[in-house]
């Protein structure tokens, strides 16, 4: 595993230095592919991120797609939606213009026909990533990887590019890109804040089973991943 572990004195400047390290990954792909896309985490920690990465000027936004790693099976405008999080603070200024393409495909669960509506879509990202940003849970979850997942063996080993997972910790159903497609990415990020966070983080790097705290999936990958915490 290549870990690279980076600590920084608070969220402001946290959100400045990540925002800017993916800056660089999408102005690169740009470079090299002509179009870049970005997988990004929901929940409360990333805000100021996503707010310093829109108002990053000097990235052709017109040629940038973001998605989500996953999302709640909740319309964009419910405020449990990861999908409204990033559009409202995101998707504002110069990147008001990029493609955001949501996991979320309508219905009341994701159901078979729901999950092809929205694999369908994702095939048109363009690939790989050049950034995946992820963040982690305090059991131990990542994307929606959730310890007692019903279809976690899945997410975490099938080509996907996304599935439906239920889950005890997880509230409503999720949808959730596979660990496999995630992994397709120039860089990869963990976004975690606060001494809680830090020791769940040392808890999984230490032995367990995966099931049982399933970011361990990620860090056991082989997968280079950059680490982004502060207090």
């Amino acid at each position: 595993m290549t870990l690279d572990r980076r600590s920084f004195a608070d969220k402001p400047t946290l959100a400045k230095e990540l925002a800017e390290s993916v800056a660089d990954r999408i102005r690169s792909a740009i470079a090299t592919r002509g179009e870049a896309s970005i997988a990004v985490s929901g929940g409360s920690t990333p805000g100021k991120f996503f707010q310093a990465l829109g108002k990053t000027r000097d990235i052709d936004w017109s040629k940038v797609t973001v998605t989500l790693v996953d999302e709640r099976w909740v319309p964009e405008t419910s405020d449990r939606s990861n999908a409204l999080l990033v559009n409202e603070k995101m998707l504002q200024g110069p990147a008001a213009i990029a493609r955001f393409f949501p996991l979320y495909s309508g219905g009341e669960v994701p159901d078979a026909a729901a999950v092809a509506k929205t694999n369908a879509l994702m095939a048109e990202l363009p690939k790989p990533f050049a950034a995946v940003i992820l963040g982690m849970g305090n059991d131990g979850h990542t994307a929606s990887f959730f310890p007692g997942g019903d279809t976690l063996d899945q997410a975490l080993t099938a080509e996907g590019p996304t599935l439906a997972l239920e889950a005890p910790g997880a509230g409503e159903p999720r949808i959730t890109f596979t660990l496999p497609r995630l992994l397709e990415t120039d860089a990869l990020y963990l976004h975690i804040e606060g001494d809680e966070k830090a020791a769940v983080l040392d808890k999984a790097l230490a032995d367990g089973p995966v099931a049982e705290m399933p970011v361990r999936a990620v860090l056991r990958s082989g997968a280079p991943l950059t680490v982004y915490w502060c207090p």
